[in-house]
């Protein structure tokens, strides 16, 4: 039987002990010490390369598994938020086709994890296997065929659970990134809001009750923005408009290179039948605070530019660099204290149209979140698991009764600020 160039990520003994059900000949490859990847001697030069990526897991869960094709080749897996462990790399060395491993919160009560690989692959399986006191999530990986394009035809559905022997195929086009605008002079000024509709492409989001989240989150979005323009006030800018996957820095980046002056994540909710009512999300303090303290290496300019700014003010670098972190710790400070009142304003005018969950006022980690620069907030509109939220969610009227309340809220958000600006508050 032909040998195949099969690559394990393992993260402990136990794991390894694991029967793995993959044909004979890979299995001895499977079986190597968790301390090393097993290399096979002499692959034949038509096999592909292939790698088996383990989870452990806190407990058996559904998950959600997508490929992403920009800005770089990754697999993308979406877990409820529990504990997890996960395979450790050595440096910056890949091994087999996984190049690096990056998770963190994507949205209220749900993690990801992104697989960055050193080549396009395939996902041939993906299942949780072992029993309830050890279960684990295996991704089986292969490298596409030499010279074989992805097939011309639409990308399946991200599945619920075992993706099957069928395995996912790349999209035949990739995403297109978020487009770069620049900021461009106006007759009159007119403040940027980023509204930033959650998910999409192959990442559906939350599903139940006929609702699916990537869908009423954009249909809620672009009736958000449509009344936004129509005041006359705003320049209003989206991170996608259509049904295209964003990664999460993109978005947050795409507000700050626009100089936003808003940012608005629209999301839906997922939990059990009973929650319902809208949420309302910004910068937990612990990590706002922790961009303060790392003011000072976040003001590094590098050495050429410290020391022309020496040159041209006749000061000392110390000086300079310390002024430099001053500074960014009072825009950390002033974005938090902006982001406050909007997120009172947002709460006090959405209770007059929708359901509010109990202290809607949360704080969490998320990423498109994490700015020191533009005052942040994440929505999540309702549940699409309680069946009263997902019918709203799916209502033209509750969205035009909803946008209504969120314009009103920034229409006070930016009036508090004029008058501070002048004073008079």
């Amino acid at each position: 039987m032909r040998r195949l160039a099969l690559q394990s990520l393992l993260l402990s003994a136990p794991l390894t002990a694991a029967a793995l059900a993959w044909p004979a000949a890979a299995q001895q490859l499977a079986a190597a010490p968790p301390a090393r990847a097993a290399l096979p001697d002499t692959p034949a030069k038509d096999a592909r390369a292939r790698t088996r990526f383990i989870i452990a897991l806190e407990r058996a869960v559904d998950f959600l598994v997508f490929l992403r094709t920009t800005p770089n080749h990754a697999i993308v897996v979406d877990l409820p938020d529990i504990k997890v462990d996960l395979p450790q790399l050595s440096g910056d060395k890949p091994v087999g086709l996984v190049k690096s491993i990056q998770n963190g919160l994507a949205a209220p009560g749900r993690m990801r994890v992104i697989i960055d690989v050193t080549e396009p692959v395939t996902v041939e399986s993906a299942h949780v296997e072992g029993g309830p006191g050890a279960p684990k999530l295996v991704l089986d990986l292969a490298a596409m065929a030499p010279g074989k394009p992805a097939p011309r035809r639409p990308f399946p559905e991200a599945t619920i659970g075992s993706l099957g022997a069928a395995g996912l195929a790349p999209p035949p086009l990739p995403a297109p990134p978020v487009p770069a605008i620049r900021p461009k002079a106006a007759k009159a000024f007119k403040p940027v809001i980023v509204i930033d509709p959650g998910h999409g492409g192959d990442d559906t989001g939350a599903q139940r009750n006929g609702t699916v989240e990537k869908n009423v989150v954009l249909a809620f979005s672009l009736k958000l923005r449509d009344k936004l323009v129509e005041t006359g006030r705003y320049r209003v800018l989206m991170t996608r408009e259509s049904d295209v996957f964003v990664e999460l820095n993109a978005r947050r980046e795409f507000a700050e290179r626009n100089l936003a002056q808003l940012f608005v994540a629209v999301h839906a909710d997922y939990a059990q039948p009973r929650a319902r009512g809208a949420t309302i999300y910004s910068l937990r303090e612990s990590v706002a605070n922790a961009m303060q303290r790392s003011a000072r290496s976040e003001s590094n300019v590098g050495p050429i530019g410290d020391l022309d700014i020496v040159r041209r003010v006749g000061g000392d670098l110390g000086t300079i660099k310390e002024m430099l972190a001053d500074l960014f710790r009072l825009e950390v400070e002033r974005n938090r204290e902006n982001t406050s009142v909007f997120v009172k304003s947002v709460i006090e005018h959405l209770a007059e149209s929708t359901n509010l969950k109990d202290n809607p006022d949360r704080s969490a980690a998320f990423v498109v979140l994490k700015t020191a620069k533009v005052p942040s907030i994440l929505i999540e509109l309702g549940y699409v698991t309680n069946e009263e939220d997902a019918e709203l969610l799916k209502s033209e009227a509750w969205r035009e009764k909803v946008s209504t309340s969120i314009v009103t809220a920034i229409d006070n958000y930016f009036a508090d600020q004029q008058a501070r600006t002048l004073g008079l508050k």
